[in-house]
């Protein structure tokens, strides 16, 4: 329920503040990214694949309309569900979700229970499908496909949370997979806080893959991840699939030995300077069912005496070893995006004592993320392609309009001295100019 308030302001008594102005939303950006859904078949699509365990006999809000309304919620930067308590009457919103008014948080609380481990799956499919269309349009002729785990923190009793000696502290782990090349969330799991980074990775990366060899043959897979997924498993997978696999090794003292030989320690010629060097060898590890191409990267930064060595494990073969270390640094960039998916998008807010709650929520953060990610890169002007959600919402989203009915038609009327304006027109003109069929 919305408290009315009113203030008269200390500084100039004449000017009071209150919060009754009627039909006004702070949210009008949100309408590109309707517009944007039903061009590319977004919600329709989510709509297809929903399946839900739901008994209810008589309802005000269907599953179809809460999962848009947690989607939208989200992209708009309200992450908690009770926020939907005061949209419940926010004009843009209703005009989005089509509905006479937003669900309240209790329905939305109930809306996450109807899943199952089935229902998730769905989610994943409806995403897939969304990710193929998408990477039609671009026609694009390589994925990089990049491994990471992540942390989120738990508070309480939940299940499944346990205590993770590398971040120091009760969570999660969940698994994650992004497009290195354009920021798309390709795939993610929810797990446990105490299992290591390489746990079931295999299981979780291989239906992935194999989907992309048989719907899109054509395309070159890339498949890139740090030292926490150096897993035999992994290397016969990428081989068995022709996928193209750079990989990080963990230091040991026979790789060390190996690299020493190229590099012994030795009295720089100029200390100022930083030396930087690579070669490559055949290796094998014990575990390993045949040897591998392996790059080593020997620096020595200016001033020290000792050279430090990164090893990578590789099935390229043509490419010189320099271009194999510079291809695998470009990973860094999902560092950002797991950062925007985290920060922007709520991805490790799990506040549900239910894990299966949690991973409901989590596939809703990664369909608003793509979501967001299809809008910016194929509809933003040049330049502005990789802006952050935070500015996103600035420039694009929290724009305030009053809406006026006129017989059949409701105007929302922006404010005159918006200051984004241009961008937010540009946007639009894209997207209604944007044939993705």
């Amino acid at each position: 329920m919305v408290t009315l308030t009113q203030k008269t302001l200390d500084f100039n008594h004449k000017i009071k503040l209150s919060n009754d102005g009627g039909s006004l939303s702070s949210d009008t950006g949100e309408f590109l990214f309707r517009e944007f859904d039903e061009k590319i078949g977004f919600s329709k699509t989510l709509v297809k694949y929903l399946r839900l365990n739901d008994s209810r006999k008589y309802y005000l809000h269907s599953n179809e309309n809460l999962l848009r309304q947690k989607v939208y919620q989200i992209i708009a930067g309200y992450a908690e569900d009770d926020a939907a308590d005061q949209l419940t009457h926010d004009p843009v919103f209703k005009e989005i979700i089509e509905t006479p008014t937003l669900a309240s948080q209790p329905s939305l609380s109930r809306f996450y229970t109807r899943f199952d481990k089935d229902s998730i799956e769905q989610l994943n499919l409806a995403n897939q499908e969304m990710l193929d269309k998408i990477h039609c349009f671009r026609q694009s002729k390589e994925l990089f496909i990049d491994l990471d785990s992540t942390h989120s923190d738990t508070y309480g009793d939940q299940e499944s949370s346990s205590y993770n000696t590398h971040y120091g502290t009760m969570g999660f782990h969940p698994l994650v997979a992004f497009d290195g090349a354009t920021g798309d969330f390709l795939k993610a799991q929810l797990r446990p806080g105490n299992v290591y980074t390489s746990n079931g990775v295999v299981e979780f990366i291989r239906p992935l893959i194999k989907h992309y060899n048989e719907m899109f043959p054509e395309t070159t897979l890339f498949l890139r991840g740090d030292s926490g997924f150096a897993v035999p498993g992994l290397y016969d997978l990428c081989e068995e699939e022709s996928v193209l696999y750079i990989i990080r090794l963990k230091s040991n003292s026979q790789l060390q030995s190996l690299a020493k030989e190229y590099h012994p320690s030795s009295a720089p010629l100029d200390v100022s300077k930083t030396e930087t060097y690579y070669e490559e060898t055949i290796y094998q590890a014990k575990s390993w069912s045949k040897p591998r191409r392996v790059i080593i990267q020997s620096v020595r930064p200016a001033g020290e005496l000792f050279f430090t060595h990164s090893f990578f494990v590789t099935n390229f073969e043509l490419a010189f070893p320099q271009d194999i270390v510079r291809a695998y640094q470009k990973r860094g960039t999902m560092e950002n995006y797991i950062k925007e998916a985290k920060n922007g998008f709520y991805f490790d807010h799990m506040n549900s004592h239910a894990f299966l709650v949690n991973e409901v929520k989590m596939m809703l953060t990664l369909l608003a993320y793509n979501l967001t990610n299809w809008l910016r890169t194929l509809c933003f002007p040049e330049g502005q392609k990789t802006m952050q959600i935070d500015t996103i919402r600035t420039r694009l989203i929290k724009a305030a309009s009053k809406v006026v009915k006129s017989g059949r038609s409701l105007y929302f009327k922006l404010s005159s001295s918006f200051v984004y304006q241009n961008f937010f027109w540009d946007v639009l003109n894209r997207i209604q100019k944007l044939q993705l069929e």
